[in-house]
């Protein structure tokens, strides 16, 4: 890494990405940026182009339209090879002892075998395993394998990390730890983009996220960005029946359930919002009494449904 890109870091942009398997469109026209220093949740179910995107940034699958970027300019195999990339497929082998298979890995990406022992060393002591450098990884339970590919990916200290499912199979102590790892990592510049199903997780760590269903971006930005586009929505607890909010104007009822209701304020301007939310108020007041009316702060999963819906 040189000079100017150990200071401001690297910036991985993907422009109008397409993949076609046959009559499948996998991929259609993704474009994303990956900043440098910061965390990019990439979410989306099975199916939705996630894998064959980070596939196609690494050069992995080939590319049908779009580019990827590196600081603007196309990525070249140099850059390529100083990713450091969790492919969806592990790629361990399994008779191999850990160390000497993670030695074996630096060595690949340029290290010298000493140095690629210290690093190796460093971060499975860090995740857990440093009784275990010598066992073969046919021995490790799955979740201890995911910790020996996390290191694989790191252990040449890269410019930008591509990780498909880096969480899955991971305890809580083992997530921490890799939590740790990777704001290290975007601490100096380094970009970062994962993928997870693991909604609370990403909507924890991340600094901006991707949403894609269908091959296609549905989404994306910052949580609270996402969460200002959403439909917003009131909580309201009654001391009586909640049942007569589905007459009032101005008001949708999501959801009544005995005393509570689940609302969206339907008025167009603000001022027509507050007046209804002061007739909802009086209203309740007459019919029991208000106990609680408080907007809903949507989860990630939330956005996630209402935007692939």
């Amino acid at each position: 890494m040189n000079g100017s890109e150990m200071s401001s870091g690297v910036t991985i942009a993907v422009d109008g990405l397409t993949r076609r398997f046959g009559e499948l469109t996998a991929v259609d026209a993704v474009s994303f940026t990956v900043p440098a220093g910061q965390m990019t949740g990439f979410v989306g179910g099975n199916g939705a182009g996630k894998t064959t995107t980070m596939r196609m940034i690494m050069g992995v699958l080939g590319i049908h339209s779009g580019d990827v970027r590196w600081n603007d300019r196309p990525i070249t195999t140099a850059d390529r090879r100083r990713i450091g990339y969790m492919p969806e497929e592990r790629g361990l082998y399994p008779s191999q002892p850990v160390l000497d298979q993670l030695i074996y890995l630096g060595q690949l990406k340029g290290m010298s075998a000493r140095s690629a022992k210290a690093v190796a060393t460093d971060y499975l002591e860090r995740l857990g395993l440093g009784e275990r450098t010598g066992d073969k990884v046919e021995k490790l339970s799955l979740g201890n394998q995911q910790r020996v590919q996390i290191v694989a990916a790191l252990i040449s200290e890269p410019a930008a990390l591509v990780l498909d499912e880096p969480f899955s199979g991971l305890d809580p102590s083992a997530v921490d730890a890799m939590v740790d790892l990777l704001r290290e990592k975007t601490a100096k510049g380094v970009p970062v983009l994962f993928s997870s199903h693991q909604l609370d997780l990403v909507e924890r760590l991340c600094d901006q996220l991707v949403i894609m269903a269908s091959g296609q971006v549905r989404a994306q930005g910052s949580v609270a960005g996402l969460r200002s586009g959403t439909t917003t929505r009131h909580r309201l607890v009654l001391g009586g029946d909640a049942g007569w909010v589905r007459e009032l104007p101005g008001v949708h009822a999501v959801d009544v359930d005995g005393h509570r209701a689940l609302l969206e304020l339907t008025d167009a301007s603000d001022d027509a919002r507050r007046e209804t939310i002061s007739r909802l108020l009086t209203e309740g007041g007459h019919r029991g009494g208000v106990e609680e009316f408080h907007q809903v702060v949507p989860s990630l999963a939330e956005i996630y449904r209402e935007v692939t819906a």
